[in-house]
C-alpha cells in the first residue's frame, strides 16, 4: 500500500495535476465558445462541431504528453483562439471541405517552418527581457480579472482569494487547487454553480474530404497560419523562455504542425504552443521541483483528451460555470509567473525602457492587419531597444571618447546582448533556476545573475564563486 501511494505521488503530484486541471480549465472555458462560433460559420453539423472537439482534444493530449515527456519540460499546447476567432468570420459563405482545405494549407505552412527552423532563429535574437515584457503583457488581463470579477460576484471571488492567502502561507503547494475547491463550494452556496444541466456523451470523428480553393486559402489559410505563428507560437516560446525551459523550439513547431496535419480533416483547424495556460503549468505553483513541472504538461494533455472525447458536453459544462469563478482561478493561478516576468523585464536597466514599451503594447490588445498585439508589443520594444542603444552610442562619440574606450564599450555592448538573449541569469534566477556563468570584459567568468544598480547609474554584477579576487565589475549604462 505505501509503495502504491508512493508511486502515485511520483506520479501525479497534487500541485502538477491542479495546475494541469486550472489550465485546461482556463482554456477551454475562454475561448470554446469561439470555437463552436467558428465551426457554424462554417455550417458544421452538431456531429461535426463535436468532431472539432474532439480532434482537437487528441491533437493538445498527444502533444501535451509526448513533447512534455520527450523534452522533461512543461509544453502546453492549445487550440488557436485568435485563429478561431478569425474563422468565424472568414468562414461565412464557405463551404466545410473549403475549410478543411484551409486548414490543411495552414497546419502544412507550420510544419514547414518547425523543419526550417526559421522560427527558431528569429526566437534566438529576441533578448530575454523583451520576451518576459511580452509574456507579463499578454497574461495582464487575466491578473486584473480576479479583482475585476469581485465586481460581479465578490463573495466567490473573494473567498478563493482568502483561501489563496492562507493557502499560501501554511499550505503553499495546494493554494490553486484549494483556492478553486473553495470557490466551487462558495459558488454552489449561493446557487451559482449548477450541473444538473450536465450530461456526458461522447464524441464521435467525422472525417470531411478536403477542397483547396485558392481565394479561401489567401483569404482563410494564409491568415491563420499568421495569426497562429504570431498571436499565439510566439508568446508561448516566451513562456517557455521565461522560466528558464531552453527546448528546441524547431521540433516542437513541427510536431504541432504535423500533428495539425493529421487531425485537419476532423476538424483541428489549429494548434500551437499555449501561452497564458502554459504559463499555469510552467510556474512554482505546479512544483516546487522545476524538473519536476513536466508532470503539469503531461496532466494537461491528459485532461484535453478528456475534454475531447467528451466533447459534446462542453458547452453545456461551459454555461454550468459561473465566468467569475474561472476568471478568478485564472488570475490566482498567475500570479506567480507574472511577478517572474516583470522582475525579469526590468531587472536589466540597460533594457528597462524597452522591457516596458513591450509591456504595455502588448497589454493594449492592439490589433493590425489581423494580427495581435504580442507581435506588435514584440516589434515596438525591439525597435526602442535599437533606437536607444544607437543614440547612446552616438552621445558617447560625440562627447569625445577614445577609440580604446569605443572599442571596450562595443565589446560590453556585445557581452550585454549576448547575457541578454539568455545566456545571462535574470530570466532564470526569477524562474528559481540556476545561473548561466556570463564571461566579463576581461575575460574572467562570473555566476551572476541580474545586476544591482548603483547609486553612479551602473550596474554591479554578482561576483562568482570562483572569483574571489575582484568584489565587483561595473558594465556602463
Amino acid at each position: 500500500m505505501r509503495t502504491l501511494v508512493r508511486l502515485v505521488g511520483l506520479v501525479a503530484p497534487a500541485p502538477a495535476v491542479a495546475a494541469g486541471l486550472v489550465a485546461v480549465l482556463v482554456g477551454v472555458t475562454s475561448s470554446a465558445a469561439i470555437v463552436f462560433t467558428a465551426a457554424e460559420a462554417a455550417g458544421a453539423s452538431s456531429g461535426q462541431t463535436a468532431s472539432w472537439m474532439l480532434a482537437l482534444g487528441v491533437g493538445m493530449a498527444v502533444t501535451c504528453v509526448g513533447l512534455s515527456l520527450r523534452h522533461r519540460a512543461p509544453i502546453v499546447t492549445a487550440w488557436s483562439t485568435p485563429g478561431a476567432a478569425l474563422l468565424a468570420v472568414g468562414l461565412d459563405g464557405v463551404t466545410m471541405a473549403q475549410a478543411v482545405g484551409a486548414f490543411l494549407f495552414s497546419a502544412a505552412l507550420i510544419t514547414l517552418s518547425g523543419v526550417t527552423g526559421w522560427f527558431e532563429r528569429v526566437m534566438d535574437h529576441v533578448p530575454v527581457p523583451l520576451a518576459a515584457g511580452l509574456l507579463a503583457g499578454v497574461l495582464l488581463q487575466f491578473g486584473m480579472g480576479l479583482f475585476t470579477s469581485m465586481e460581479d460576484d465578490f463573495a466567490v471571488v473573494f473567498t478563493m482569494f482568502a483561501a489563496y492567502l492562507l493557502s499560501r502561507r501554511w499550505l503553499p503547494r495546494y493554494a490553486v487547487i484549494l483556492s478553486l475547491v473553495a470557490g466551487g463550494v462558495a459558488a454552489a452556496l449561493r446557487g451559482t454553480l449548477d450541473l444538473g444541466g450536465v450530461t456526458p456523451s461522447l464524441a464521435r470523428p467525422v472525417f470531411v474530404a478536403p477542397e483547396f480553393s485558392w481565394q479561401v486559402l489567401v483569404s482563410v489559410g494564409l491568415p491563420l497560419f499568421v495569426v497562429t505563428m504570431a498571436s499565439q507560437n510566439l508568446p508561448g516560446v516566451a513562456v517557455l523562455r521565461g522560466d528558464g525551459y531552453r527546448v528546441p523550439i524547431s521540433p516542437v513547431i513541427g510536431w504541432t504542425g504535423a500533428t495539425n496535419l493529421v487531425l485537419a480533416p476532423f476538424g483541428c483547424f489549429g494548434m500551437n504552443l499555449a501561452a497564458i495556460t502554459a504559463a499555469i503549468c510552467t510556474g512554482p505553483q505546479a512544483h516546487p521541483d522545476r524538473e519536476r513541472r513536466y508532470l503539469a504538461g503531461v496532466w494537461a494533455g491528459v485532461f484535453y483528451l478528456c475534454v475531447g472525447v467528451f466533447g459534446a458536453t462542453v458547452a453545456s459544462l461551459l454555461a454550468a460555470l459561473p465566468p467569475p469563478l474561472i476568471l478568478g482561478i485564472a488570475g490566482l493561478g498567475l500570479l506567480g509567473t507574472i511577478g517572474g516576468s516583470l522582475a525579469s523585464a526590468l531587472g536589466d536597466e540597460r533594457s528597462r525602457e524597452a522591457a516596458v514599451v513591450t509591456f504595455l503594447a502588448t497589454a493594449s490588445g492592439f490589433t493590425l492587419f489581423g494580427v495581435g498585439s504580442a507581435f506588435w508589443g514584440l516589434l515596438a520594444g525591439a525597435l526602442t531597444l535599437a533606437v536607444t542603444r544607437s543614440w547612446r552610442r552616438s552621445r558617447h562619440t560625440a562627447s569625445g571618447g577614445g577609440a580604446g574606450q569605443d572599442t571596450e564599450d562595443a565589446r560590453e555592448a556585445d557581452e550585454t546582448a549576448e547575457a541578454v538573449r539568455g545566456e545571462g541569469g535574470g530570466a532564470r534566477e526569477a524562474a528559481g533556476t540556476p545561473a548561466t556563468p556570463i564571461r566579463t570584459a576581461d575575460g574572467a567568468h562570473e555566476t551572476g545573475g541580474t545586476g544591482q544598480a548603483g547609486e553612479d547609474g551602473t550596474t554591479t554584477e554578482a561576483q562568482g564563486p570562483g572569483d574571489p579576487g575582484a568584489d565587483s565589475r561595473s558594465a556602463r549604462g
